[in-house]
């Protein structure tokens, strides 16, 4: 994650097909592994990571945009105008 201006670049693993949509940790390469309760069918887990990173972030979900990963586990997301930091954010 990185963070320049007013918005933060924020790298995500994500599981899709959980029971919920959760964060589970993070790898030891820097990515947040987040659970996602939508399956990966018609960009739903997508839909719901962002969902997800707004509600965290304090953000409208417009404010979220996914720059890569549309298909694959590995995702990065732009957060602009953060007003709350989740306390999983901090996590090593």
């Amino acid at each position: 994650m990185t963070g320049t201006g007013e918005g933060l670049t924020l790298r995500v693993q994500a599981s899709p097909g959980a029971a919920a949509t959760e964060v589970a940790g993070r790898s030891t390469d820097g990515f947040f592994r987040i659970r996602v309760k939508a399956p990966p069918v018609d960009g739903r887990a997508n839909d719901e990571l962002r969902r997800f990173l707004a509600k965290e972030f304090g953000v409208v979900r417009g404010s979220v945009k996914q720059i890569s990963g549309f298909s694959g586990r590995r995702k990065l997301f732009r957060i602009e105008g953060a007003t709350g930091m989740p306390e999983w954010f901090g996590q090593r």
